[in-house]
């Protein structure tokens, strides 16, 4: 690894309350578990020095406000509202994010903040963690960040946005990290529209790994 899991590096304004209900994550909760099942999301001693991997949200109200996983709790098998966040403004320029909730958000938070400032038809994202589709990104045809720029930065927010400037990604809805070690990123007008897009480029992946037995 050339880089720890779970660091978070903008400037956090954190309010420690009780602000999200179990009806307020039932659905988000739902495709974590997913994505969980899937090994796109945890924590497993095997896999990245034992840190907690992958995130998820989902966009909250108005004003580009989102639900998002907290840090570091890839580890816990059943999700309840306090191990979510709810993040209430997202400023990837000044590397600024004001979240309040039980825990912290995720360190990701960033990149899924500037996701939901660059389309309004995106509301919800997932960041997996597959190395059959980032070892394959370019056969497959996706959207990639350059691979000297590191998640959770201002430089990845404006990598994101730089993608949707440059390549049809807002189309494909699903783009990798190059710099973060099997970082996948799917997004969607909503949970199952993410999640099928992510399901779909994963199994297009296991088909170009098994031809090449």
């Amino acid at each position: 690894m050339t880089e720890l899991e779970g660091v978070i590096k903008f400037q956090l304004d954190f309010s420690q309350r009780t602000v999200l209900t179990t009806a307020d994550v039932l659905e988000i909760n739902s495709w974590r578990t997913i994505m969980l099942q899937l090994g796109m999301l945890g924590q497993t001693p095997t896999r990245y020095d034992n840190y907690g991997f992958g995130n998820i949200s989902q966009r909250f109200g108005s004003d580009n406000q989102f639900i998002i996983s907290g840090t570091q709790t890839g580890g816990i098998a059943n999700m309840a509202a306090n191990d979510y966040a709810l993040v209430t403004a997202c400023q990837p320029q000044q590397n600024q994010i004001a979240a309040s909730g039980a825990t912290q958000p995720s360190s990701e938070a960033m990149t899924h903040g500037q996701l939901y400032q660059l389309s309004n038809n995106i509301n919800f994202v997932i960041h997996a963690h597959c190395p059959q589709i980032w070892q394959l990104a370019s056969k497959l045809g996706l959207p990639q960040t350059r691979a000297d720029v590191l998640y959770g930065t201002v430089a990845m927010a404006d990598e994101v946005a730089r993608l949707f400037a440059e390549t049809n990604v807002l189309q494909q809805g699903i783009f990798t990290m190059a710099g973060h070690e099997d970082g996948v990123v799917a997004f969607g007008c909503n949970a199952e529209q993410a999640g099928q897009r992510l399901i779909a480029c994963y199994a297009v992946a296991l088909g170009l790994d098994m031809g090449s037995d």
